[in-house]
């Protein structure tokens, strides 16, 4: 290869680098924003990485699909339970209306959502949901789908849910994940605030916790 070809192919190679540069890591990229993120919250429990969610499409409390489109662009607090469960579920959702204005008075560009997402879609009617979620907060969204949309959503989002009980049985129990998980903007899962666990109390997300980082969030 003489001079001439060398050059060449060395300012093709220059500029190629430069091309991957600007589409890898575009100018004003800091990847440092996530990690500073991290840093300024107290209790919320971060994943190494994010969690992609299962493709899925269930049917929230007004009747209207819910797909992860619906997550995009905003913050989203979920919580996994059904609307006949005799304590977790309406103690959590109780304590999250309470505070629920203190929660997004400070968000700047990203609202937050909070979504109630039903696994006992046997008992829980789009007609049941709407008057349940609605009992709490109507800014609040409950959805539900068949259990082959569920159990793969569930698990992506690092939860788990099981009907240890016969469904014929009108007062069965569905044993459920008690934590809530936090999904960004980009609709992944990227952590959770776990509940606290007390001797002779129920062992439920504390909203204080919820107070000190969701602010954080909202105002990153």
């Amino acid at each position: 290869m003489n001079n001439k070809i060398l050059g060449v192919v060395l300012v093709l190679v220059f500029v190629l680098g430069i091309y991957l540069a600007l589409v890898i890591a575009p100018p004003g990229f800091d990847d440092s924003e996530s990690e500073d993120l991290t840093a300024q919250t107290q209790h919320m429990v971060w994943y190494p990485q994010a969690r992609a969610l299962s493709d899925f499409s269930i049917t929230q409390h007004d009747g209207s699909s819910f797909t992860k489109q619906n997550l995009v662009n905003k913050w989203t607090l979920a919580f996994v339970g059904y609307t006949y469960c005799p304590d977790i579920c309406p103690v959590t959702l109780s304590e999250i209306n309470k505070v629920y204005p203190q929660l997004t008075e400070n968000a700047v560009d990203k609202p937050l959502q909070i979504w109630f997402l039903s696994v006992d879609p046997k008992r829980d009617s789009i007609e049941r949901l709407n008057e349940y979620i609605n009992y709490f907060n109507p800014e609040f969204v409950a959805a539900t789908g068949p259990h082959t949309e569920l159990f793969p959503l569930v698990r992506s989002m690092g939860m788990m849910y099981s009907l240890s009980e016969s469904t014929d049985q009108p007062d069965y129990l569905v044993d459920h994940s008690a934590s809530i998980v936090v999904i960004n903007p980009d609709g992944n899962v990227v952590g959770r605030f776990k509940p606290k666990h007390v001797p002779g109390k129920l062992a439920t997300s504390d909203v204080q916790q919820l107070l000190d980082d969701v602010p954080v969030l909202l105002g990153h």
